[in-house]
C-alpha cells in the first residue's frame, strides 16, 4: 500500500511517525529514510534510537536547500537516499518504509520522478510505503492508495514564533 501525506500544513512527518509507532506496537519492522535532513537532533531520532525494530537513516546536510540553485552535495545526498531506499525496500526486511520529504526532493529536482515513479509503482504492494512532503507530484498521487493533504489554516510562524523543540524538531 502507498500512503502519501502532502500539503502546505503542518503534520505530514508527524502523521507518518504515528503510523511507525503503531507498526512498532505490533512488533513490525520500520525504516524511515529522511531526505534533506541530516545532523540535526530531531526528537524522533533521539526517541526511536532507543526502540527496537526501527531504523532511521538521514540524507542531506544541516543547511536549507536553495530550490533555484541546489548545491551538488544536495543532489548527491538525495540520490544516495533514493538508492538506499531502493535497497531497503528490495531487502524485504521491513514491514513499513517511510520516505520522509521525498516529495520535496522531487519538487526541487534533487531526484528524478522518471526514476522514482516506476520503482514505487512496481514495489508499493510489497509493504506499507509512506511518502511525505509538500508538492507531491500528480503521478504519485494517482498510484497512491491513500492521500491526505494537510492544509494550513493558521500557523504561529506568521507571528514570528520560530521553530520549537518538540514540535518542529
Amino acid at each position: 500500500m502507498l500512503q502519501i501525506y502532502t500539503g502546505n500544513g503542518k503534520g505530514k512527518t508527524t502523521a507518518s511517525l504515528g503510523l511507525a509507532t503503531r507498526f512498532l506496537g505490533h512488533h513490525k519492522n520500520v525504516c524511515i529514510i529522511q531526505f534533506m535532513k541530516k545532523n540535526i537532533e530531531y526528537g524522533e531520532i533521539t526517541f526511536f534510537e532507543k526502540i527496537p525494530n526501527i531504523d532511521i537513516i538521514q540524507f542531506g546536510t544541516p543547511d536549507f536547500v536553495d530550490k533555484k540553485q541546489p548545491k551538488q552535495i544536495d543532489i548527491d545526498e538525495a540520490v544516495k537516499g533514493f538508492e538506499k531506499a531502493k535497497e531497503i525496500i528490495l531487502s524485504k526486511k521491513y514491514d513499513m518504509v517511510i520516505l520522509d520529504e521525498l516529495n520535496v526532493a522531487l519538487d526541487f529536482d534533487l531526484v528524478s520522478l522518471e526514476e522514482v515513479l516506476p520503482f514505487i509503482k512496481e514495489n508499493k504492494d510489497e509493504l506499507e510505503l509512506v511518502i511525505t512532503g509538500r508538492y507531491a507530484p500528480e503521478e504519485l498521487l494517482e498510484i497512491a492508495d491513500l492521500v491526505t493533504e494537510m492544509k494550513e489554516i493558521k500557523h504561529y510562524f506568521a507571528n514570528d514564533i520560530s521553530a520549537r523543540e518538540g514540535t518542529e524538531y
